[in-house]
């Protein structure tokens, strides 16, 4: 399906006139510490393109609660109120880690009454010793490389307003930290970014979408995203893969060469797959699509009608 067939398609110079009530004063270098390896973003992004975002993401929340409190009322209950799930994804190496922490810095800083939380759903991924028991280490990333049960238990213990814990995930060792969890403590916003969160898994009751409020994929041509891919991949290769006890240690400090001949193979046979099978069809069940061009710009947004 065409994704402009059921969305307002906005360029970037409308979007950025759609709310100029409001400015959080960032600094560059504050931007810096919470982008991504080799993504960009600017004073200006925030300004033009998430300031918008975030006040259609306050005015969503403040719909949703009006809307639990008059069923409240329709039942005779007493309302509760429950927490608002922020759905991200979009390809590897597309940005979408950079999108979800500076929203998450955005809304704390706007509203500093409201508990903002993040995770990533790289924790439910089962772990290595499972993913080669079932011989699809090779699949990482893929839906059968995700514990889809233990990430929607979690979900529904976030909206049933309980204190929970997320699995964390190195990408040092490429796995998961045995023991290491992430503390969910009953949040008013929860942000849950991953390639995975609008993918609908077969024989399953529940998707892991079912328990968001919005959602947003982030968007770029394959072509672009595999440039980027590579792109990371070398600035890795030069800092963080050349730690000892890396994943990608013995090819950070052997030939440069030979690890990119590797990379390359891995995005074409993995990431590119993923993306073209299972990620790039859950495009148009977003709420909102950011498209990215070169260097990592936002030119359009698409924002469903309906």
């Amino acid at each position: 399906m065409d994704k402009q067939m059921n969305y307002y398609k906005i360029p970037r110079d409308e979007w950025q006139d759609f709310y100029k009530a409001e400015q959080v004063s960032l600094s560059q270098q504050e931007l810096n510490q919470i982008q991504s390896v080799n993504d960009k973003i600017s004073v200006q992004d925030v300004r033009e393109i998430y300031m918008p975002l975030v006040h259609l993401l306050n005015m969503t929340l403040a719909g949703k609660q009006d809307l639990q409190s008059k069923k409240a009322d329709f039942l005779g209950i007493k309302a509760k109120k429950w927490p608002f799930v922020i759905g991200i994804t979009g390809s590897v190496a597309v940005g979408k880690s950079t999108t979800a922490r500076l929203l998450q810095l955005l809304l704390t800083t706007l509203y500093p009454t409201k508990k903002v939380q993040s995770i990533t759903t790289d924790g439910f991924l089962f772990p290595n010793k499972e993913l080669i028991r079932r011989d699809i280490l090779e699949r990482k990333g893929f839906p059968e490389s995700y514990d889809m049960e233990k990430l929607i238990l979690f979900l529904n213990d976030v909206k049933s307003g309980l204190k929970t814990e997320a699995p964390v995930y190195s990408h040092d060792s490429y796995d998961i930290v045995p023991g290491a969890v992430q503390l969910i403590d009953q949040p008013d916003i929860l942000i849950v970014e991953g390639i995975n969160v609008l993918q609908l898994p077969s024989n399953q009751q529940l998707y892991v979408s079912d328990f968001f409020d919005y959602s947003i994929y982030v968007d770029a041509n394959a072509d672009l995203i595999e440039k980027w891919y590579l792109e990371r991949f070398g600035v890795l290769l030069n800092t963080s893969f050349q730690k000892p006890g890396n994943y990608y240690y013995d090819y950070a400090i052997g030939n440069h060469d030979e690890a990119f001949k590797l990379a390359r193979n891995v995005w074409k046979t993995v990431n590119l797959k993923n993306l073209n099978t299972f990620i790039l069809p859950t495009r148009n069940r977003a709420d909102l699509i950011l498209e990215k061009t070169d260097e990592h710009r936002i030119n359009t947004v698409y924002l469903r009608k309906y």
